[in-house]
Order: structure tokens, then sequence, then C-alpha cells
């Protein structure tokens, strides 16, 4: 099969020239274009693989404590029909763990320190269909036993009221009890039966876990408040949501964890995106060198492109001939910065280490940050879009200097020849 002589010529031109001092300056800025589009294909891909990566990691041990999906009842009311709610809700395919629960929020006192609490009655039994909390074996889950009035703290809060397992603490609920004397809190003695870790500082510093019975008790509830629900895919919650908004009966509210962490989850979205936008102009300043390395190609080849004129080559493929030559700079080098960028990102857990070690430092101290390792997850959505953009602005460079070259005259360009 005859290779077109535009694509051979062009790829002659791309590799070859460095019989003269000039052609081999025009490699060399050709061979700058190709690494500046590689390295920045590579920064974007590891970047945003990085980014996906701890959006993943705090996402995790968000969900570790937050349900995909919760459903309750208006104004923290007990569910009508809490068995015909769960049953309606795993009824849905794509729910595979349903359990009930109670929230309110109350004051934790021990001796003279005091916090806010955000309040979870659970069903230990149920707990680790919606949560990994409780499938990780939390301590003292299993004793949260109905009458007992035991609690489970998260870490933080334990630490803010030098709380420990076996030690008691005041729940202090809203709304008091009205007497001959006026209006009286409600108090009620816990004991700490244990604490967990989620890694999410919100949830350790405020989240108190305790039976939904004694939960119910203590609110004056007839029952649980509300339904959690865990998913097949997490990704898909918003869409179940709108399913179940048809199929539940009753007036029921229902959020899953995209709205509970609205905020949260847009900020790491416009971030991503701004942090695409920035990056993609890096390429965009790379890939558009090749314009000065064309402008240069197409003033040193104008004999030739006489030459081939004279022997009939059309302006199209004249124009093709610098047009392929641009465009193997751009695939070469988005392909280079693909496999540099992927081979950063899969194994950035080891590169990081060793960066760490050398210079005897530590990018993401235990005590400041969430996370002590450097997540990475590199996803094709983000890949392919990168590929393809410097694809389209290596080629849009080339366009300009290929149509100066279609335009030369073989009768001025050989008059000095």
């Amino acid at each position: 099969m005859q290779i077109p002589y535009e694509l051979a010529l062009g790829w002659r031109y791309t590799r070859a020239g460095r019989a003269t001092r000039r052609n081999g300056f025009i490699s060399f800025i050709s061979g700058v274009s190709m690494l500046g589009i590689a390295l920045g294909v590579a920064a974007l891909i590891i970047v945003l693989s990085v980014m996906n990566g701890f959006q993943k990691e705090v996402r995790d041990r968000m969900l570790s404590v937050v349900s995909h999906i919760e459903i309750f009842a208006p104004g923290g009311a007990a569910l009508p029909d809490l068995e015909r709610t769960l049953a309606e809700a795993r009824a849905n395919p794509n729910v595979v763990g349903a359990a009930p629960f109670v929230a309110s929020q109350a004051l934790l006192a021990r001796g003279e320190d005091m916090k806010g609490a955000l309040v979870r009655g659970i069903d230990p039994a149920r707990e680790a269909e919606v949560t990994d909390l409780a499938a990780e074996g939390v301590e003292g889950l299993k004793a949260l036993v109905p009458g007992e009035f035991r609690v489970v703290l998260g870490t933080e809060l334990a630490r803010q009221l030098g709380a420990r397992t076996g030690d008691a603490v005041t729940l202090i609920a809203p709304g008091g009890q009205v007497t001959p004397a006026g209006i009286v809190p409600r108090l009620k003695q816990m004991t700490v039966a244990g604490t967990f870790h989620s890694g999410h500082y919100e949830y350790d510093s405020a989240l108190v876990l305790l039976h939904h019975e004694d939960a119910e008790r203590i609110f004056r509830l007839e029952g649980p408040t509300g339904v959690r629900l865990k998913l097949r895919d997490l990704h898909a919650a918003p869409e179940v949501t709108q399913q179940l908004a048809h199929s539940l009966s009753g007036n029921l509210l229902i959020r899953d964890w995209t709205q509970q962490n609205k905020t949260w989850y847009a900020a790491v979205q416009l971030e991503k995106r701004m942090m695409f936008i920035i990056l993609t102009l890096i390429v965009a300043v790379a890939a558009f060198n090749l314009v000065s390395t064309l402008v240069m190609t197409v003033t040193d080849k104008r004999a030739d492109i006489a030459i081939l004129r004279t022997l009939g080559a059309s302006p199209a493929s004249i124009m093709g001939i610098f047009v392929v030559q641009g465009a193997m700079v751009g695939l070469i080098g988005t392909l280079g910065g693909l496999l540099l960028g992927l081979a950063v990102a899969f194994h950035i857990d080891v590169i990081v280490p060793a960066i760490e070690q050398l210079l005897q430092t530590s990018f993401l101290p235990n005590d400041i940050y969430l996370i002590s390792r450097m997540p990475s997850e590199p996803q094709a959505a983000d890949i392919v879009p990168i590929a393809l953009i410097s694809l389209v602005l290596a080629f849009a460079a080339t366009l300009y200097p290929s149509w100066r070259a279609s335009r030369v005259n073989p009768a001025e360009a050989l008059r000095y020849e």
C-alpha cells in the first residue's frame, strides 16, 4: 500500500533535519513544543487524579457515617408507619440496606464541660446495612442495649469532654419539663460505651450514637423519625431520590448525601473545573509554540515547496504536508504526556513517600490533614477530554502556517536559488 506523499513528507520534516545549524535549531524548537505538550498533559492528568483521590477519600469517610439517602418525617416527628416505609424503600432495586434512626440535637455535659451534639438513635442490629461504621466493628456499638442508656461518642467529642469508656455523661434534651417551679431542662445520665473515628472532623467532634429506643424515650417520640438507605451505586442517589419521591406513601421528606453536603460537593466540583481550565492553558501555550516552529519550517522549506508546486503539487497538498508535521508533534507530545501522567498517577503512593524521605519532610502531616498519604484515582472521564483537547489545540496551531505555505509563489521562492 502506497503512503500518500503528504504524509511521508510531513513525517520526514518532523523527524529530520540536523544537516544545517538552522535545521537543527528548528528541530530543537519542535522538540521543545513536543515536550511542553507532554508536560502539560501529564500535569493535567496528575493533578486531576490527585483531586479525584482526595474527593474519594473524603467522600468515603463522610459516607462511613452518613447514609446515601435519608427518609424522614417533617418537623422531626416520628414516622407514621415505619414498617410500610421500610418495605416501600426496600422495594426499589437500587436499595441494598435500610435501617431506622432518630435524629435530634442536644447538649452533652461532663463536669463543667458542655458541648453541642448531634444525637442519632440507631438500631445496632441493622446499622451495618446502611453505614460502614457498624461493619468496621466500632468499639461499644454492640453494647447499645435498650434501657441501658449507653452512648458511643466521636473521638474528638470524647477528647473535648475528657470522657473515656465507662465514664458518665449528661445528655440535656431540648424542650424542658413544666413543673411548679417552672421549666426544668430534661436531663439524662448516660454511660460511655465506646468511641468511633470516622476521619471526618465534623462528625467526630459532634456525633453521639445511642439505641433508637432510648432516644425515643429521651426526646418523647412514638417511634423513629426516619429511615436511612444504602444504595448499590452511591452516584445514583439523586436519581433514586426522585424515584422514591413518587413511590413512597405519606408526606415524607427525602434527601440524598449530595444534598446533605451540598456546599462541599459544589465546592469540590468548582475547584476541579477551575484547575482543569488553568492547566489546559498550559497545554494551549505549548501547543501554540507549534506556530513559531511551523513558520520557521515554512520559511526554511520555501525552495522545497516551490519545487513541489512546479512538479504539480496542489496548494491543498502543500498545506497537508505541514498539517501532518504539526499534528505529528501534537500526537507524539500527547501520547508522551499520557504515558508520563498515568505512570505517575498510578504510582504516586510510591513516588511521594520517596520524595518525602529524600527531602526529610512530610507533605501531609497527620496532625493537620485528615489524610496522611497522597491519594490518586485516574478516571477515563478526565483523561479522554484531556487527550482530545491537546490534539485539537495542536491541530488548530498548524492551520495558519500551513495555509501560508500553500500560498508560496514558486517563481518568488526560486528567484534567488
